[in-house]
């Protein structure tokens, strides 16, 4: 009886492992708000096809300020970290979940936390996703869970970097900077660079692969090389 159920436990915890270790993570962030982090999300999501998403929102218990109909979901915070999944709970047009699914994605998770709930809501998320592979939105679960790659979005002239940014700069693959009027990307580099002569942090940022939107490809290409499924 007891090898029977040791035999059924060491199964469950092959067939988790084996789940870790064919599902690649990718983790999106950006160096401060409207970096255009959703925008690459969505152009990754097109390329891989069949991946998930997770979208990241850390909340108060207060207004953020603006309008509440658009942005603020104080009232949707609980004791526990809200996670919604699925087409019906999460497809609105023009926001951010809603543009994931126009991109392709197969499912989109939509994790709603407090500071203090994010690190359990990221692995609660996680442990929904069926794909092989997912793209999470955010910078405050990066300390909570180790991903396969990581991308942060910059402006092309930089700017201020948001304190959880800056601690998710530690274990970027590579930095994306994200300019609309720039399509040749030269303009984009030339300002970046003018931008981080002055950052306290520019001998870490100069070490990061950079790549600009003409460069996008090689950027999906890296991770798609990550991402080698495990043959059973």
């Amino acid at each position: 009886m007891f090898c029977t159920l040791l035999s059924q436990d060491i199964i469950y915890t092959l067939k988790a492992t084996v789940k870790d270790m064919i599902r690649t993570a990718v983790a999106v962030g950006g160096f401060s708000s409207n970096a255009g982090k959703t925008t690459l999300v969505c152009e990754l999501l097109r390329e891989l096809s069949g991946w998930e998403a997770i979208k990241v929102t850390r909340g108060h218990y207060r207004s953020c300020g603006k309008d509440p109909h658009a942005c603020c979901v104080s009232h949707l915070l609980g004791e526990k970290p809200l996670i919604r999944s699925g087409r019906e709970e999460t497809y609105a047009p023009g926001k951010d979940t809603g543009r994931y699914w126009d991109a392709g994605a197969s499912n989109v998770h939509w994790l709603i936390a407090t500071k203090e709930q994010v690190e359990q809501g990221i692995h609660k998320a996680l442990e929904r996703v069926s794909a092989p592979g997912v793209i999470i939105e955010g910078n405050s679960f990066q300390k909570f869970i180790d991903v396969d790659f990581a991308v942060m979005v910059a402006c092309a002239g930089g700017g201020k970097i948001k304190p959880s940014a800056r601690r998710a700069l530690k274990n970027c693959s590579a930095i994306y900077l994200f300019d609309e009027r720039d399509e040749s990307g030269a303009s984009a580099r030339r300002r970046f660079n003018l931008w981080l002569q002055d950052e306290n942090e520019r001998e870490l940022i100069s070490s990061i692969p950079i790549y600009t939107r003409v460069e996008l490809p090689q950027l999906t290409k890296r991770i798609i090389e990550i991402h080698t499924p495990v043959a059973l």
